[in-house]
């Protein structure tokens, strides 16, 4: 064989090949890096005024925002486990409701939920809400009931069979084996996409502006959507509100990428 080929022996291929691949990725960030107008970007995305401006608003709208998300997931959690639990159910009727409930608001944008809890639910039924987070946490605990009811079911058919009949040869009711035995190991298991949920159900109390807000409830979207059309600062006023967003979701999702490794290792030994 000749001493050439002997020197591209696999492993060297392919430690050129990533070479030749971050080579690439270099040239394109300068690429990228040379075509932005900094100045621009500068004025539009980092003014100093704007941030200045709507500053005072964020510890408020922030916290805001963090309460809706927690009141939506307590609605959420909740319904989402009586669904689960109808899934599975041996009685039909039980079954039917939580497919229908769970296809629909898994099928339907949750703006229109939440539209509908703003203005078609106070018409229809003829009551009036006053209070802003308990209309977030009904409408967004609605559709995500939906995605927690399937996520539960998944949880609850992986908990080991064995103890369940386990439990139950010791004389547990079906309810109290249940609610000792299966359920809370079935909430372990769906720790890790649990967490994903509540980071998606974050992001979508983007949507509870449409409520109508008073200045004290305001959160995080409503806050950078009225500096956005006060014209001050360009889209500076949006990339704030992103990146407060991301001061929520980053740690969420560090968290469920622990709890998932760490429920591996677990499964492992």
């Amino acid at each position: 064989m000749p001493a050439s080929r002997r020197r591209w022996s696999p492993r060297k291929r392919a430690r050129a090949f990533r070479l030749a691949q971050y080579a690439l990725l270099v040239v394109a960030v300068v690429a990228v890096a040379l075509a932005i107008d900094w100045e621009n970007v500068g004025t539009n995305f980092f003014n100093t005024d704007a941030i200045a401006a709507i500053a005072p608003q964020l510890p408020r709208a922030f916290l805001n925002t963090i309460t809706y998300t927690a009141a939506g997931f307590a609605v959420g959690l909740s319904l989402g486990t009586a669904l689960a639990l109808m899934r599975m159910s041996s009685v039909a009727l039980y079954r039917w409701i939580a497919v229908v409930y769970i296809e629909f608001f898994r099928g339907i944008p949750a703006l229109l939920v939440v539209i509908s809890f703003g203005y078609a639910v106070p018409i229809a039924f003829g009551v009036n809400i006053p209070s802003v987070t308990t209309k977030a946490a009904l409408a967004l605990g609605l559709v995500s009931a939906a995605y927690i009811a399937e996520t539960l079911r998944a949880g609850l058919q992986a908990v080991p069979k064995g103890q369940v009949e386990a439990a139950r040869s010791l004389g547990m009711s079906h309810g109290r084996t249940l609610r000792q035995v299966v359920i809370p190991q079935a909430f372990r298991i769906v720790l890790p996409p649990m967490t994903n949920e509540v980071i998606l159900l974050t992001k979508d109390t983007s949507l509870v502006f449409l409520l109508g807000l008073a200045v004290s409830q305001y959160d995080l979207t409503k806050i950078g959507r009225d500096a956005l059309n006060s014209a001050q600062g360009g889209l500076t006023p949006l990339f704030l509100i992103g990146a407060c967003y991301l001061l929520i979701t980053l740690p969420l999702g560090q968290l469920a990428r622990y709890l998932e490794k760490r429920t591996g290792a677990r499964s492992r030994s």
